[in-house]
């Protein structure tokens, strides 16, 4: 494995989160040069906080420090998050959390993933002739944009799990929009990037200093708009994005342009988070614990299943069995998540038949010794008469993991869509187009259903995936996840099996090289994987490709040691592991 222990410096530019519908035609930024792979790691006995930058880190440091909960923490990460990391979440986006309880040992999911408006429609991303709009058009447009619900989720979560005050979270953020805070590099690349929603007036006017450059990275950049925002939060609550001043200014915003919202007050005000159990599988001598759907929870678990009915244990990350075996499981769990995943409140999930040692077995049967063709979805149990999936996913989206001195912990993803969201701001903070993760054909030629079509109040299917895993006692191991669009079940994956499967420490696991397999094509970091690797996947008909355009991992984990806390950041991008 000693080919692995050097982290790698660069961001992932260039992968395709490879769908087995067309790729999304928008290409994300890759990351500013990333620190050494020594300062972003951390060791601690008592807490610790892994997120993707090193200003939102120190944030939940301090609240850990002032006796707070790992999801007070949550939320002061969060807060700072938005700020310094718009392209990839806010306050006006959607996230997942997992939450463990270490007195309980329960794990719990809470879902704040955004919610179409009442007015949604089916055929709202079609053209007037029934064509699929344009990607880029839809995105920056009044109707890409759900009920954000991030800071709602939190709000539940912190009811629940919180120990300091709600209005004493968000001290960091105010103080850091009010005086200023030193703009990263990913920030200040994305600002300056040729996507639509970075040329929007909104985005332009934020990134355009004075003399009529855009930022760049090192500069004092201030946002006194998200400082009164935030102030405002600390104050009301949740109902300060969802009703009043601020609410009325999402829905003007929205119904601006050429291709206006729907949303009204009434969606925001009516907005509720969901908290479930965790769903929970074991895999080897442990138990994993994601959200469910519309989640990629489910996915995850999927594949592990399929999995563990094959060696991949025995062929570690040096070995072209191990990634051939990781890449064939991709396919067919990518085969059945593109189309039977969607909102459950909506549609039938076939759960449990996905689950089921049994299905997965069966799948796991057709993992041959060469790679055939791409495979078909499966028939689990309880399975509804679903047509192919037509959604596209681009990512932009980020993930923290939080580990508090009392044992409990959280694992949370959390996004505004694509890079700035539809690049309308409010309240200096961006709107999110999560709807975009419709499907934009809500149905096949002879009227069959996608899973993914937009309804009412529905929620976009999604494939962030916060993982905790338990031992078989219900004691914390590890937690861990990652951006990157559809590619999050893939880099989530494979951060599990490097350190379930391959018995890696945390940030090698992370660190290793990520492959993406769905349909016909293995998107992969080549230049990272050993030459002998990649020989030996293409004796086995696979040909890992790269240059493709999904986004790059961005996976942050920590993980209970006997030296304690070990925490770790993905060398791709920004982010540190930090405790205490």
């Amino acid at each position: 494995m000693s080919s692995y222990r050097r982290l790698l410096p660069f961001a992932l530019a260039g992968l395709l989160a490879a769908c087995a519908t067309s790729p999304a035609p928008q290409t994300p930024i890759a990351a500013a040069p990333a620190p050494t792979a020594a300062s972003q790691e951390g060791l601690a006995p008592h807490a610790m906080v892994a997120a993707a930058n090193p200003m939102a880190v120190e944030a939940g440091l301090k609240v850990l420090k002032a006796g707070g909960s790992a999801v007070d923490a949550a939320v002061a990460v969060q807060a700072v998050l938005g700020l310094v990391e718009p392209q990839s979440s806010g306050l006006g986006g959607g996230s997942f959390m997992v939450f463990y309880d270490a007195g309980t040992k329960k794990v719990t999911a809470y879902n704040g993933r955004e919610t179409a408006p009442a007015g949604a429609t089916p055929d709202m991303f079609l053209t007037p002739d029934g064509r699929p709009m344009d990607r880029g058009a839809a995105m920056t447009s009044g109707r890409s944009a759900g009920v954000p619900g991030a800071i709602a989720m939190l709000s539940l979560a912190q009811k629940e799990h919180g120990k300091l005050p709600w209005s004493q979270l968000f001290g960091e953020a105010e103080r850091l929009a009010d005086q200023g805070f030193p703009v990263p590099g990913r920030m200040a690349m994305s600002a300056a990037s040729p996507y639509p929603q970075a040329k929007t007036p909104d985005a332009v006017a934020y990134f355009t200093k004075p003399d009529g450059t855009k930022v760049k990275q090192g500069d004092i950049m201030r946002n006194p708009a998200y400082a009164a925002t935030v102030r405002k939060l600390a104050a009301e609550g949740p109902k300060a994005l969802l009703e009043g001043p601020i609410a009325e200014q999402i829905v003007a915003k929205l119904h601006e342009g050429p291709v206006p919202g729907s949303m009204t007050l009434e969606d925001l005000k009516s907005y509720k988070p969901e908290e479930s159990e965790a769903l929970c599988r074991p895999y080897r001598v442990y138990v994993v614990c994601l959200p469910p759907a519309p989640s990629g929870g489910p996915a995850v678990l999927e594949a592990l299943g399929i999995l563990s009915h094959t060696d991949i244990g025995n062929h570690g990350p040096d070995d072209a069995q191990g990634w051939y075996l990781f890449t064939q499981a991709s396919r067919l769990m990518y085969a059945d998540r593109d189309r039977y995943i969607g909102d459950p409140d909506f549609v039938q999930v076939p759960t449990a038949g996905l689950l089921d040692p049994a299905y997965t077995a069966e799948r796991a049967a057709l993992i041959g010794p060469m790679a055939g063709p791409p495979p078909a979805p499966g028939k689990p149990k309880g399975a509804p008469n679903f047509g192919p999936d037509h959604t596209q996913e681009p990512g932009g989206t980020t993930h923290f993991v939080i580990v508090d001195a009392d044992g409990n912990a959280v694992s949370m993803t959390t996004t505004v869509e694509s890079i700035f969201g539809d690049g309308r701001m409010v309240g200096g903070f961006f709107l999110n187009n999560q709807l975009t993760d419709f499907s934009f054909s809500p149905t096949q030629a002879d009227g069959t259903p996608a899973a993914n079509a937009v309804a009412p109040r529905k929620r976009p299917r999604s494939a962030m995936s916060p993982a905790i895993v338990l031992d078989r006692q219900g004691r914390f191991v590890a937690a861990v996840g990652s951006p990157g669009g559809p590619a999050i079940v893939a880099y989530t994956l494979k951060a599990l099996v490097g350190v379930i499967d391959w018995n890696l420490p945390m940030q090698q696991a992370i660190s290793l090289p990520n492959v993406i397999a769905s349909g016909s094509i293995y998107a992969s970091e080549v230049d990272k994987m050993p030459p002998a690797v990649t020989e030996g996947l293409a004796a086995k008909g696979v040909k890992l490709t790269s240059g493709f355009g999904a986004e790059g991992s961005g996976l942050h984990g920590i993980m209970r040691t006997p030296k304690g806390l070990a925490g770790a950041a993905d060398p791709r991008r920004e982010g540190v592991a930090r405790g205490f």
